[in-house]
């Protein structure tokens, strides 16, 4: 019983942990919808003010490849994101999945010791990564800033993650709609591709000022420059700054996905309690939604934060070379891999720059499907969703497939769910490339998440304002 003596040790600090109480009677569709967006515009403020105490700095940032899943804004009060409560999450839903720790969620008082562990686990690392980033020098040398500033800006950062934490709780316990973790992931997504479309600033290219915005530069173009035609295709296809073409390949692979997510098998299920009640258990091509992408981009955005502090302390080392080797992006001070194992498993940037090093296409196509397609049919077997554990949900909801013995229920699950599993991976692995060679903005990865999180906010406000399109007997993915 070595697992309840694990998570009976987080009992003593369930009392001092902020907690958002259940709510007493249901919240109704209008009021979560409410909760949700007040969660949003929370989480907006603290995107956009800064923290008090750093020093203004231009440097390279060495989690960039990482602030499109964790939801952060570098400066701000949103600094760490959603890192802390997915970190603590992942991890807490591996060990429990590989039967390192024993839970029951059958059992209440299980249920809380386990999400107690996780907020606990989340305010620790947030604790722990405020303190590095400090210490590291991110915000300043600390030895500039004081002892003061640097225990002030860990506070700050601490203070935040817990914020972070309390709304995603608030979304999760019934008061608003899906959780905080996805919302934020999306917002932070979305205001990125709105951005890039209308954004009004201007920036000077070397030509003159041009507006950031494709939208408003192909409006300013066509209304300044005398020549439409070459006004069209510069607003279409100018480089270094976003372009309509951008927007529409970022459109394309919004449709395609959206079109994608209706791809699925339904297996019909009738009730041994109710008889003649039939019903159907749907799994989706995308049966992991986008967990593959996200935990491909966490492992790949881990390697090229190991391989560029590796490279700044020890540049001439053979070892850390076959890495990878970081030289500054064009007009920018942000590093980008140029070879070594790092580059191999980064985008190419263009269409072009895939066709003049073909090698490093195919090998990232590979690492991108292969990976994908792992990890999803992976994340099935620890996240609690496999053949054997929905066998055992509709088992304990007496129902049974149709057509079927109870006893080859499990075969027949097994037979579909890992395949849909590891080809809806390899999927979104394979979009994700085409994505980011079409040039599509806010990366191939950013904008994966994005439409299966919107898709799945459709589908979660379909069922609460009771919607044609729910399945019979729920969905237990």
């Amino acid at each position: 019983m070595s697992g309840f003596r694990f998570l009976n040790l987080v009992r003593p600090f369930l009392p001092i942990l902020p907690e958002v109480s259940s709510p007493d009677r249901k919240v109704p569709f209008h009021q979560k919808v409410l909760w949700t967006a007040v969660t949003l515009l929370i989480f907006l403020v603290c995107s956009q003010v800064p923290l008090y105490g750093i020093m203004s700095s231009d440097s390279s940032d060495p989690f960039y490849w990482m602030r499109v899943i964790l939801a952060s804004n570098r400066g701000t009060l949103m600094e760490l994101g959603i890192s802390p409560i997915v970190t603590s999450g992942m991890i807490m839903q591996l060990l429990a999945g590989a039967n390192l720790i024993d839970v029951d969620f059958s059992l209440k008082e299980d249920r809380g010791l386990f999400s107690g562990a996780q907020k606990l686990f989340a305010l620790l690392i947030s604790l722990g990564q405020a303190t590095v980033y400090v210490l590291t020098g991110l915000y300043g040398q600390p030895r500039d800033l004081g002892a003061g500033v640097c225990l002030l800006l860990i506070i700050q950062l601490v203070a935040a993650a817990l914020i972070v934490i309390l709304l995603d709780e608030l979304l999760q316990k019934g008061y608003g709609l899906g959780s905080g973790i996805s919302l934020f992931i999306a917002t932070n997504i979305c205001e990125s591709i709105v951005w890039k479309a209308f954004s009004p600033t201007t920036i000077n290219t070397g030509r003159g000022p041009e507006f950031e915005g494709a939208i408003i530069s192909l409006f300013h173009l066509l209304f300044t420059w005398n020549d439409k035609g070459r006004a069209l295709r510069e607003a279409f296809w100018r480089e270094r700054l976003p372009n309509v073409m951008n927007l529409i390949a970022t459109l394309a692979v919004f449709a395609v996905v959206i079109y994608l997510q209706g791809f699925r098998i339904e297996i019909p299920v009738k009730s041994n309690r109710f008889r003649g009640q039939r019903g159907s258990y749907p799994v989706k091509l995308f049966y992991t939604s986008n967990m593959p992408i996200m935990l491909e981009s966490a492992l790949t955005s881990h390697i090229y934060i190991v391989s560029q502090m590796l490279f700044s302390r020890f540049p001439d080392n053979f070892l850390v070379k076959i890495l990878g080797v970081w030289e500054p992006m064009e007009e920018s001070a942000q590093l980008a891999a140029t070879s070594g194992f790092a580059y191999y498993i980064s985008p190419p940037r263009t269409v072009h720059a895939a066709f003049v090093d073909p090698i490093h296409t195919i090998l990232y196509i590979l690492f991108m499907t292969s990976v994908c397609a792992i990890f999803s049919k992976t994340w099935i077997e620890v996240s609690g969703s496999g053949p054997r554990d929905i066998a055992k949900q509709l088992k304990d909801q007496q129902l049974v497939m149709a057509g079927h013995r109870e006893g080859s229920m499990y075969k027949e699950l097994k037979r579909v769910i890992p395949t849909a599993a590891a080809l809806g991976g390899a999927v979104l692995g394979l979009l994700s490339v085409a994505a980011d060679l079409m040039g599509a903005i806010g990366s191939g990865t950013g904008i994966l998440m994005a439409v299966t999180i919107i898709y799945s906010y459709w589908e979660i406000g379909q069922r609460e304002s009771g919607g044609p399109e729910m399945a019979a007997f729920g969905d237990f993915i």
